[in-house]
């Protein structure tokens, strides 16, 4: 029982709508009103610039973190046998990955679960994490698509892990890859409507903020 826990609570946090609340602070009661009516950190990043979507970027990742330490905690000071510890912080990640994709203070509604998932990422496998990171950030600033870099950053780090343990064979569970297909395909299920943008040259390109624009027009 004491396992069902972080779970729970890891879905909980994954919940919490930075993107949401982090722009009421700078004056936008929702966010969801512009842009592109998303509420992750690259709307808010678009329609208020930097400074408030830093914020939202820092609480969205530390999102899956917490969930990983949350379940070290738990197998620390707790004796957890019907769960092995991989398959235990495994499961808070993706529990605070499908909170903040699915969550349940905004009507199951959320945003796309990249940056949550990163975190989580970061806190289990930070060498694994980087390298995805970099093809991220190498395909947004060759594509300038946020979107494409999201995608094939998730692919890249599920590819990674492949690698590692069949070519490489590091001794890691077997639940890590089954983690990162899980993230890979909720990533792309998030992201179809980006996809079909992408298909039909639609997307929006990476750039500076709306607020910036307007700014720097006088307007």
């Amino acid at each position: 029982m004491i396992a069902l826990l972080p779970i729970l609570i890891a879905y909980l946090i994954g919940g919490i709508p930075f993107g949401l609340l982090i722009p009421r602070l700078f004056g936008v009661a929702d966010i969801r009103q512009f842009g592109s009516g998303n509420i992750g950190a690259t709307n808010v990043l678009r329609v208020l610039g930097f400074k408030a979507a830093v914020w939202v970027y820092i609480g969205d990742i530390s999102k899956g973190v917490v969930s990983v330490f949350l379940a070290r905690y738990v197998l620390t000071h707790y004796q957890v046998d019907i769960v092995p510890g991989d398959t235990l912080q495994v499961l808070t990640v993706l529990a605070a990955v499908l909170g903040h994709v699915f969550p349940v203070y905004l009507r199951f509604r959320g945003g796309k679960g990249v940056n949550t998932a990163l975190g989580g990422m970061i806190a289990l496998l930070p060498l694994e994490a980087v390298l995805s990171f970099g093809v991220f950030a190498v395909v947004v600033f060759i594509s300038r698509y946020v979107s494409l870099g999201s995608m094939l950053g998730a692919l890249s780090f599920l590819a990674i892990m492949l690698i590692e343990k069949y070519a490489f064979h590091k001794p890691f569970a077997m639940v890590y890859i089954v983690m990162a297909a899980v993230v890979a395909m909720l990533i792309l299920v998030t992201h179809r409507q980006n996809i079909a943008r992408l298909l039909a040259g639609t997307e929006h390109k990476f750039a500076r903020s709306e607020k910036t624009k307007k700014a720097g027009s006088g307007v």
